[in-house]
């Protein structure tokens, strides 16, 4: 019998809207997620986290509480995790901490990124040995050091009867290109996806009991801009060619207002139809553009494969292509990047590459992350 693992997956991704936890069962088949649970950031935390994402003062103070702060968080989430399911520490062989990314810049001279989450307050609290800091390996050897989930869609969702996109419609916007082949597999950012939409939907909506515009109902009372649309898409991300990657600090209300002034001159609702439109035009054109074919069926995975009117946004651009949620392959679309970490963890602990150069542009394949025992 193969021996059989245990691993936790830890992803809060560019949207911020909670810390997702998976147990993941490894054998010599394919990963198997037992259990997942969601916990949501405190408003101070996430306070921090947002000032973190841009250039302020104090900052280097600020990023030291806050690296602490959210090791907390994840090691008061896996605990209760643990709890709740009634699962020893010693059972788990390793947690995948991907960490928070409040900075990502790899074009940048010298290139950077930045998770908070000290992984060593992390394994002290929880007992269980972590796997983290995957990113900065792959910018080392001149990549990008995301999208990196692309690896686990690959050795997951891979079929040999049709090609596909893995498509991920987290803060940022990513598409994963499987030809039906081991080889010919590529990836990268498309551009915005939530990260827009949920900062300008509570800009809107200070007060809103949610943070995110659930179901799309608010841009669905809207009417896309056309003018507008145009000049976001003048932005020179969309026009460059992969290996690219991209985050929240490009792609922010800063952002809008370097392009549109002052926004208050729209109608909310218009602007969040547009900013949908915005996401659905770059994914389908750096489809058409950057793959070597239209691929036969689109998977999406993410919070935004939840959001009836962005989906239908997509459709109507691909309307050629089968669409699918990763979730009829198996994994539901919120769990997809925290079980990539999972996965991570454990080509870590068996020394095996974790990166797809051919997706981020290192120089070579290489095993991502360290290890901080308890």
């Amino acid at each position: 019998m193969p021996q059989r693992e245990l691993f936790l997956g830890l992803m809060s991704g560019t949207s911020m809207d909670g810390l997702d936890v998976v147990l993941v069962e490894f054998d010599a088949a394919q990963p198997e997620l037992l259990q997942h649970r969601q916990y949501p950031l405190d408003d101070e935390l996430l306070e921090q986290l947002h000032i973190l994402c841009h250039e302020s003062t104090g900052e280097l103070h600020l990023w030291g509480c806050a690296d602490r702060r959210f090791a907390e968080f994840c090691a008061e989430s896996v605990n209760h995790f643990l709890t709740y399911f009634d699962i020893s520490p010693s059972a788990i062989k390793a947690i995948g901490s991907h960490g928070q990314t409040v900075r990502h810049q790899p074009d940048q001279s010298p290139a950077y990124t930045l998770q908070l989450g000290d992984p060593n307050t992390l394994a002290a609290l929880t007992g269980i040995p972590v796997v983290a800091d995957f990113r900065r390996k792959d910018i080392a050897l001149g990549g990008q050091g995301a999208p990196l989930v692309p690896a686990f869609h690959q050795a997951i969702f891979s079929s040999f009867d049709e090609s596909r996109v893995i498509l991920n419609l987290g803060g940022i916007a990513n598409i994963t290109w499987l030809p039906g082949t081991p080889a010919g597999v590529t990836g990268f950012d498309t551009g915005p996806a939530n990260t827009l939409l949920d900062r300008w939907f509570t800009a809107c909506h200070p007060n809103h009991e949610d943070d995110f515009d659930r179901h799309g109902a608010f841009a669905a009372h809207g009417q896309v801009l056309d003018d507008v649309l145009a000049k976001l898409l003048d932005d020179d991300y969309f026009k460059r060619p992969p290996p690219k990657s991209t985050g929240r600090d490009d792609f922010n209300l800063k952002w809008l207002e370097k392009y549109l002034g002052d926004l208050s001159k729209f109608k909310a609702e218009d602007l969040q139809a547009t900013l949908v439109e915005l996401t659905a035009c770059t994914v389908a054109q750096a489809i058409k553009d950057w793959l070597p074919e239209r691929p036969e069926t689109i998977f999406v995975a993410g919070g935004g494969a939840y959001n009836p009117i962005l989906m239908s946004a997509l459709k109507a651009k691909l309307p050629h292509c089968g669409w699918h949620a990763t979730s009829v392959l198996g994994v539901a679309p919120q769990h997809v990047e925290a079980m990539a970490f999972a996965w991570l963890a454990r080509c870590y602990m068996h020394r095996v590459p974790g990166n797809l150069p051919a997706v981020t542009g290192a120089s070579r394949p290489t095993i991502l992350g360290g290890l901080y025992l308890p």
